[in-house]
């Protein structure tokens, strides 16, 4: 049986740096108190919400994890 992975919440945009921005503004949380609240530099912050290429994914979790999401591999179907 195959599964779709989960595909973005509506109304999000579809790179990571968009849904990141998106979870945050609906959230009304500033990009320093996101860095603040998830133990994040705000440049980092700055930096994926920019869609910056290389990024850490634990930060980008650390991030996420405020919003309930997770960066995970998924296998190719």
């Amino acid at each position: 049986m195959k599964t779709k992975p989960p595909s973005a919440p509506s109304g999000i945009g579809t790179t990571l740096a968009d849904q990141i921005k998106e979870l945050r503004k609906k959230a009304a949380v500033t990009q320093e108190e996101l860095a603040r609240r998830t133990g994040v530099g705000l440049r980092f912050v700055r930096d994926v919400e920019q869609g910056k290429a290389t990024v850490r994914l634990d930060k980008v979790n650390q991030v996420l994890a405020l919003f309930g999401y997770h960066v995970a591999a998924v296998k190719d179907t």
